[in-house]
This record gives C-alpha cells, sequence and structure tokens, in this order.
C-alpha cells in the first residue's frame, strides 16, 4: 500500500524536498493510523478558480486518500500585502470585503475536489493579525536582505529600478511562519513558489518546531494552447465555474499530445488505467478523440455532475459532428438604425473587445446566419441574426 501511495503522490509532480519524511509519514499512517497534515496556501486573489488552480487540490485530495488532513490556508492576512512572486510591479492589496467575497466562492470549488470531513479552512489573520511589533521584528531578523534579493523576480525590479515595498520582503515570512504555527507535515504549492515554501522549512527550525516540514512542488499547467500557463488574461483557460457545454468543447479543443498531461494532473484515473489508455491509442485500439472525450466527460462530471457532463457531450456530438446549433442560444435586443458587426459581437459576448473581433473576421472565423464574414466594417440594419465565433460561440441578435 505504501508503494501505491507514494506512486499517486509522486505523480505528476515537478521537485520534491524530503521525500523520506512524506514516506515516514505514510507508514506511520498505514502501520498506526497515525494521521498527519498536509498544508496548501491560497490568496483569494480573484473569485473564480480554473484548472490550473486544480492541479494542487488534486494532489491534496490524494493526500487525504492515504491518511491526511489538509490544512487549506486563506491568506486572509498576507492578501492585504500582496504575493510579490513573479510580479515585476508591487501588486494592489484586497480590501477585506473582497477578501471575503472571493473566499466564499474558493472554498464552494475547492470541496468539489476536497473531502471537507478531511479539511480544515483556516485563516492566517487569525494568528498574524495578533502579532506585536516585537513579533514582526523577531520574524523579519530570520532573513537578510541580500538573501531575499537572491529571488529572482527581487533582483530583476532592483536591477531596474522599480519600486520594491518593504511589506512584499515580509511576505515569504509570514507565509512560512504560518508553517510554524500550524506545524504543518508537508506544504505544497507551484514551482513559482519555491522560495516561500522552503521558508517554512527553515522557520520551523528557527521556532524550534521540533519537525521540518516536507515541500512537494507541483508544475503549472498549460492552458488550451500547450504553450503558456493556464490564464484567463491569456484566454488560453477552463474555468471551473464554466457552462459545462464549454467545459466539455474546451477539454476537447486540447491537442492529443496535451492531453496525457491533463490526465495525469486532473483525472482521478489511476497511473495504470492512464498507461492502458495510452497503449490503446498507441496500438490503434482507441481512438484518442474518444479517449479526449472521456476526460472531458470526467472533469465536466466533476464541477457539475453526470447528467450534465451527459448533455454536454450530446450537444457537443450535434453541433459539432452533425454541423447543428446548439438549442439554447443566449438572445440579444439592441435598438439602433445599424450596428457595426465588431461591435455587435462585443455586445453579444461572443467577443472581448472590437481589435478581437475583427480578428477573427480577418481569419474566418465569424459568421452570420452560417455564412463567414469577410467584411470588417459589416452594419447590420434592423432584423434578426444568428451570430457566431468559432465553433462553440452562438447568439441570436435583434437589431430594431
Amino acid at each position: 500500500m505504501i508503494e501505491e501511495a507514494l506512486r499517486e503522490i509522486n505523480r505528476g509532480t515537478a521537485e520534491i524536498i524530503d521525500s523520506e519524511r512524506i514516506e515516514k509519514l505514510l507508514k506511520a499512517y498505514f502501520e498506526e493510523g497515525k494521521t498527519y497534515t498536509v498544508k496548501a496556501g491560497f490568496d483569494p486573489t480573484a473569485p473564480d478558480l480554473h484548472l490550473g488552480h486544480t492541479v494542487l487540490l488534486q494532489k491534496l485530495a490524494t493526500f487525504q486518500k492515504y491518511g491526511a488532513r489538509v490544512q487549506f490556508l486563506i491568506g486572509s492576512f498576507t492578501a492585504t500585502i500582496g504575493d510579490p512572486t513573479g510580479k515585476s510591479v508591487t501588486r494592489k492589496v484586497l480590501t477585506k470585503q473582497e477578501i471575503i467575497h472571493n473566499i466564499d466562492s474558493y472554498t464552494t470549488q475547492a470541496f468539489k475536489i476536497l473531502d471537507e470531513e478531511k479539511t480544515d479552512i483556516v485563516y492566517n489573520d487569525d494568528w498574524l493579525g495578533n502579532m506585536s511589533a516585537a513579533d514582526m521584528i523577531a520574524l523579519a531578523s530570520n532573513l537578510t536582505v541580500a538573501r531575499m534579493l537572491e529571488r529572482d523576480d527581487f533582483s530583476k525590479r532592483y536591477a531596474s529600478n522599480t519600486p520594491i515595498a518593504v511589506s512584499e520582503f515580509m511576505y515569504p515570512l509570514l507565509q512560512g511562519y504560518d508553517s510554524v504555527y500550524l506545524k504543518s507535515d508537508i506544504e505544497i504549492g507551484g514551482t513559482d513558489q519555491k522560495f516561500n515554501l522552503l521558508m517554512g522549512r527553515q522557520l520551523q527550525k528557527s521556532y524550534e518546531v521540533k519537525k521540518q516540514q516536507a515541500v512537494l512542488m507541483m508544475p503549472i499547467l498549460e492552458g488550451l494552447d500547450g504553450v503558456q500557463k493556464m490564464s484567463k488574461s491569456l484566454g488560453n483557460y477552463i474555468g471551473v465555474s464554466d457552462e459545462p457545454k464549454d467545459m466539455f468543447g474546451k477539454t476537447l479543443s486540447i491537442s492529443d499530445e496535451l492531453m496525457w498531461r491533463y490526465y495525469e494532473l486532473l483525472s482521478t484515473k489511476s497511473l495504470d488505467e492512464i498507461a492502458a489508455l495510452k497503449v490503446g491509442v498507441e496500438d490503434g485500439s482507441l481512438h484518442p478523440k474518444k479517449v479526449k472525450e472521456e476526460l472531458a466527460y470526467e472533469i465536466t462530471a466533476r464541477f457539475h455532475n453526470e447528467i450534465a457532463a451527459q448533455s454536454a457531450k450530446e450537444e457537443f456530438e450535434r453541433v459539432h459532428a452533425q454541423s447543428q446549433i446548439p438549442t439554447d442560444i443566449e438572445e440579444f435586443e439592441i435598438k439602433a438604425d445599424e450596428l457595426w458587426i465588431a461591435q455587435a459581437l462585443v455586445d453579444c459576448k461572443l467577443e472581448p473587445s472590437t481589435s478581437q473581433a475583427r480578428r477573427d473576421i480577418k481569419q474566418g472565423g465569424v459568421k452570420i446566419d452560417q455564412q463567414k464574414v469577410t467584411d470588417m466594417n459589416l452594419q447590420l440594419s434592423s432584423g434578426e441574426y444568428l451570430l457566431q465565433v468559432g465553433k462553440r460561440k452562438f447568439a441570436k441578435l435583434k437589431v430594431n
């Protein structure tokens, strides 16, 4: 059992520091029934998660399967500073109201993956907010400015004379102190968090916690393009709160090569099951599209339900395989003598901007009443129109 647990825990990881400690914790669980704690911190910087965020949640769920209690740490205090990791400028801090709103959304989405009964939601404002000035100075004494400037993001900002707030230096120290207070056995995070994660180990030693947490780092999930990390700003994401048909369709749009990466980091199928699917694709007994449909179905069912996933699958087949239009198309009515096509696409929520609309028209990705649009300056007069962008986006528009 320990070997199987280690295989699943190691699955997809980028780096593990102190794997021997993880093995000892698993041994104590299987032989003596002792539980252990796994911490992961989440700064509530936005209300919605995408699948890239759920890579950590999947790994936490794996640890829960093998005896762990998850310390789901909400950075309610550190969010008021702003994590400087990867930032070229000081980040705007959040208000208390924004944090509360985002926390509610985060936890609701997270429990679609995690076992709520094996999860402790903790807020670092509960202990960091009570620290005195003397406590903060004592904490700051554990790290030198020279060591902090070893961080790539800080060194680049320093070299370019870009301002760095002193409060940003405190962020990794405060994140590390969370591990001191919680006495965490393991902490997981992304590869971009290595400096902060190691700070927890260092501070547990400095504060004589009598343990040093193991650190497990997960890779950053690539977006739909298979190149850049999944990001809402890049538009290459699958949102946890996406509609079932969009979630299903977006998953099917990934490349056959990227599909295996998603299986490894996002699927609950075992490594042996995934290996069997790979063999089937390689020997021709399974079509890659069929295997990708299984992944799309699994992801959609997880964040919605089986009925929604089945409906999304049937709708996708009806629209794409049979070149038919969806049954549930959002309708818009706009009062105007004439309406520019690019503006119409934005007003109907099919495009984020008129510039993107023009690019899609130029590339042949826009249709009106199933006929390709070639004129970027087209004006729509009074009437009813079926607008389409790409294969999945539709809207009905009435201009009067």
